[in-house]
């Protein structure tokens, strides 16, 4: 599996319009073989960044979705309104293979 993060830099005054471009993203990732782990919105600390993070089964399955992503019309929508409300200022991914399950220190040798 591998995990993608994605760091937001918002526009603080377009929270609304990025929570909406965020709430389609969540169902469309699902739709397309993924699983999306939520966003993840500004509360304290800085008012402008914001994360989501969603896996596929692997770096291939997640190319096969980008690819499949530009002859959608959803997510070209969902990009044009992205793009038309400005809410979004810049973005950066980085991609992690995450550990879920734990273990008791006998069975790790600790």
């Amino acid at each position: 599996m591998i995990t993608c993060t994605v760091r937001y830099e918002i526009d603080p005054a377009k929270l609304p319009e990025f929570e909406r471009y965020a709430r389609f993203w969540i169902a469309k990732v699902g739709a397309m073989g993924g699983t999306h782990h939520g966003y993840h919105m500004p509360h304290e600390g800085p008012n402008d960044v914001a994360y989501c993070h969603f896996s596929f089964p692997s770096l291939a399955a997640y190319e096969d979705y980008r690819a499949r992503m530009w002859d959608d019309p959803e997510c070209l929508r969902a990009y044009a309104f992205a793009e038309e409300t400005a809410c979004i200022r810049r973005y950066d991914r980085s991609f992690t293979r995450p550990v879920l399950e734990g273990a008791s220190p006998e069975e790790l040798g600790i």
